[in-house]
């Protein structure tokens, strides 16, 4: 069902590279790597764009548009071939109840136009990701309201559906957020991708915010039309198990994911954490630090890779020249007739 939405979707819209860049979604064993953006409300704080709490990276998109499209642009100039857009502030939890409704929609639909504008104006061929973001807050599974969560995140849905190639479920913190986006991407016909986040918490199983295992939300998702499973908006450090666990479920099954992963540079959000109450702490990792963190995951099955809130171009700039390398020298080895277990063509010589 999925490969048949895929194909009707791209055969009516997109060039030749695009469809190629998309074919890699749902693939499990693919092994060519894809570089999504960094953290897009940071990058705007630091080119100095309006941002403050509780609007976050909304008060640019209010305030002074042209600095999004730059902070697009800065990240694909460093090499990413996703560009998420800056739809995550667009709910009432960031904008308040009296400004959603008046404005909340037309905004999602305004940042979703400006990332197609850069997509559409780029030499390379990119992907523009909608996306869905926690409506009630992130890492906040305890204020979850189905019936709220469902209505809103279908109005961001249709807000940006014509400006977007693929879906970005961010910072998903529990299962029950999960079944209402299942609802909402039937929705679309355009491939969908889950992205957790998980409790910052080495000494136990990789669990989301909510508690629940990680085994337990791939066990759901092997049962959705997902295309994809990744992991955002948490610290390095637990992704890796994270992966693992994802990795344990679809060993044995016939079922294809794609994994991605794009993590923070915050210090641990502990349960509770007031998202609104005040910039949260960060720690710095250099490109070179973060690389080592994504090369791991790629190891172990990663192949979307990117940055979530303090990841900068110059992080992206650093994934970008690995990726260069490594995907030359998978195409090398396909050339020589070697096994890369690659499940889908690359698109690499006609877009790098």
């Amino acid at each position: 069902m999925f490969a048949q939405k895929m194909l009707a979707f791209v055969v009516a819209r997109m060039c030749l590279n695009k469809v190629i860049l998309l074919q890699r979604f749902g693939y499990t064993h693919m092994t060519t790597i894809t570089i999504l953006d960094g953290g897009l409300g940071r990058e705007l704080q630091r080119i100095g764009a309006p941002f403050s709490q509780p609007l976050w990276s909304a008060q640019a998109l209010i305030e002074s548009p042209q600095h999004v499209k730059q902070a697009h642009q800065n990240f694909v100039d460093a090499g990413a071939r996703v560009i998420t857009v800056n739809s995550y502030a667009c709910v009432p939890f960031h904008l308040g109840e009296a400004l959603y409704a008046e404005q909340g929609v037309t905004l999602a639909a305004k940042a979703a136009q400006i990332a197609y504008e850069v997509a559409e104006e780029s030499a390379d061929e990119l992907l523009v990701a909608g996306s869905i973001p926690p409506v009630q807050g992130s890492y906040r599974p305890d204020l979850f309201d189905a019936d709220a969560a469902y209505q809103i995140a279908s109005e961001l849905l249709q807000a940006q559906e014509k400006y977007v190639d693929i879906w970005l479920a961010e910072t998903v913190s529990s299962l029950a957020e999960l079944a209402v986006l299942t609802r909402v991407f039937e929705q679309t016909d355009k491939p969908y991708i889950i992205s957790f986040s998980l409790a910052d918490d080495l000494a136990q199983p990789a669990r989301l915010r909510s508690g629940e295992l990680v085994s337990d939300a791939a066990k759901a998702l092997i049962d959705t039309e997902a295309a994809g499973l990744f992991f955002n908006c948490s610290i390095p450090e637990v992704i890796e198990q994270g992966i693992r666990e994802v990795n344990a479920v679809l060993e044995g099954t016939d079922r294809e994911l794609t994994i991605g992963a794009y993590a923070n540079s915050f210090s641990a959000i502990k349960p509770g954490h007031l998202a609104n109450g005040a910039l949260q702490e960060t720690r710095y990792f250099s490109p070179k630090e973060y690389l080592e963190y994504a090369k791991i995951w790629q190891q172990l099955g990663a192949t979307f890779i990117g940055g979530c809130c303090g990841i900068e171009p110059s992080h992206i700039e650093a994934l970008t020249a690995w990726a260069n390398e490594s995907n030359r020298e998978d195409e090398a080895a396909l050339s020589q007739g070697k096994d890369t277990e690659q499940s889908a063509p690359t698109w690499w010589s006609l877009v790098a």
